[in-house]
């Protein structure tokens, strides 16, 4: 528990509540290593689990978890250390041939490092976070030109995150399709994936619709690149759930980016289509227990789709959106989960990621999958803040996204209008219209007749008339 959301749901859910309220100010409650330490230790805690926040990817809190006795429920301080550490990952990726893009060996040390790597293997190059994640610290320089400000842009911002200004350096590729595996280890040696997520729907490097399988691959290169999933896992000795993550460029070149040590958020659609519980299945390794599964064990059925339900004014570039939720109203129904920690009356506060909820949907095909999640989203209701709902919906109206036809340009290309509104909206803007066209018509000398009447009608008088209908 913390001082700055004392009445969130998950905290009315559970059976006892730990309060950190006067943990150190200089250090977020939820980021204090030593008080969620000793805290675990007071009240014989004998298992973690880290969630998919900050600490799920620090290597010291899983090695502190291990110096206390205390379950970590999630990989080795060591794996996560190797993979957190994008150029250590590259690195093993190399090792293992397994595709990368072109770019510097490791971190690069200065501008004129960078500049020399960047005319080698051609603009446009990206910067990126060596410790980064979440689209924090990556820069794109598109000429030789920008490399200088964006240097000192993507260091600085890595160094605010992630407490560490190491960048490297790699070719860009434009627009390709942010494609992601699930992959499994236990404690034994055994391995297996479940299966890619497509994660192309996304601003900001930061994913906002994700859906399994992809539209993008066939069986062959399914088990291609899964098994390159698995090989990475394996040459870290990688223990619990991970995602390794690819760019797959319009040849169907797919190329190494980073592996995420953790579950992830978008991990119900991979729990939809294998019937897998990706949670419990985390705690069994964490206990020592064996996959009870191989990989020819693994059946992947029907389509899954997650939509992001974020409390964001998208029109503002999508800013979070702060504010008390009036109500809230999500539906319910065969096929459809619900993942959200708000009620009414919930406080969204800058303190914590903007995302409110997850809506996602299970559906033979990926068009009925689309159907349920456009029929499930016009049957939520959030009001008092602003919200990614009618973006959404946006999304799964247009053509290319129903064609799968899409990659990660896709938001700024396809909706270059980001003024999405809601039926309220959509009726508050119709009178002021209304009003602004009766306004131009007075100004302009126009008249409308009633025949009825047999004389004009004035611009406000047939204002008024329209705003009675």
């Amino acid at each position: 528990k913390t001082s700055k959301e004392p009445n969130a749901l998950y905290l009315r859910l559970v059976d006892d509540v730990i309060d950190f309220s006067d943990s150190s100010e200089e250090i977020p409650e939820f980021l204090d290593i030593e008080r969620i330490i000793e805290a675990a230790r007071i009240n014989k805690i004998d298992a973690i689990h880290p969630g998919y926040g900050f600490l799920a990817e620090n290597p010291y809190f899983a090695r502190r978890c291990k110096e206390e006795n205390i379950i970590f429920i999630g990989p080795s301080d060591t794996a996560i250390y190797k993979m957190g550490n994008k150029t250590i990952a590259k690195q093993i990726a190399m090792k293992h041939k397994i595709p990368l893009l072109q770019g510097s060996q490791g971190n690069v040390k200065n501008v004129r490092e960078a500049t020399d790597i960047a005319e080698k293997i051609g603009y446009p190059v990206i910067l990126k976070a060596a410790a980064g994640g979440g689209g924090r610290g990556m820069r794109i320089v598109e000429k030789s030109s920008q490399l200088e400000k964006m240097f000192k842009m993507a260091t600085n911002e890595a160094l605010k995150a992630f407490n560490d200004s190491s960048v490297f350096i790699e070719k860009y590729v434009r627009n390709p399709r942010h494609i992601e595996f699930q992959i499994l280890g236990d404690q034994h040696g055994h391995y297996v994936h479940l299966g890619e997520r497509e994660c192309s729907i996304q601003r900001k490097h930061q994913k906002l619709i994700e859906e399994s399988p992809s539209a993008a691959l066939d069986d062959k290169l399914r088990a291609e690149m899964g098994e390159a999933a698995v090989s990475i896992a394996r040459a870290v000795d990688y223990y619990s759930a991970g995602t390794v993550e690819f760019l797959l460029d319009d040849d169907k070149n797919y190329f190494f980016m980073e592996m995420n040590t953790r579950i992830q958020v978008e991990h119900p659609v991979t729990e939809m289509v294998s019937g897998v519980d990706l949670i419990e299945l985390q705690i069994r390794i964490a206990e020592g227990k064996k996959l009870p599964f191989t990989q020819k064990d693994i059946r992947l059925s029907g389509w899954a789709i997650e939509c992001r339900i974020n409390a964001e004014d998208v029109q503002a570039g999508f800013s979070p959106n702060l504010g008390i939720i009036e109500k809230i109203s999500l539906p319910k129904g065969k096929n459809i989960r619900i993942d959200s920690g708000v009620t009414d009356y919930s406080v969204i506060t800058p303190y914590f990621d903007s995302m409110i909820a997850k809506l996602i949907v299970h559906a033979d095909t990926r068009e009925k999958a689309i159907q349920t999640v456009s029929a499930a989203l016009r049957k939520c209701l959030i009001k008092g803040i602003k919200t990614t709902i009618p973006f959404c919906l946006k999304v799964m109206n247009n053509r290319k996204f129903r064609k799968a036809d899409f990659n990660t340009s896709f938001i700024e290309k396809e909706l270059d209008n980001l003024y999405y509104q809601g039926a309220e909206d959509e009726m508050l803007a119709a009178y002021v219209a209304t009003f602004d066209f009766a306004a131009q018509l007075e100004t302009d000398r126009i008249t409308f007749v009633d025949f009825e009447r047999g004389k004009n009608i004035s611009p406000w008088v047939l204002n008024k008339r329209l705003k009675s209908l």
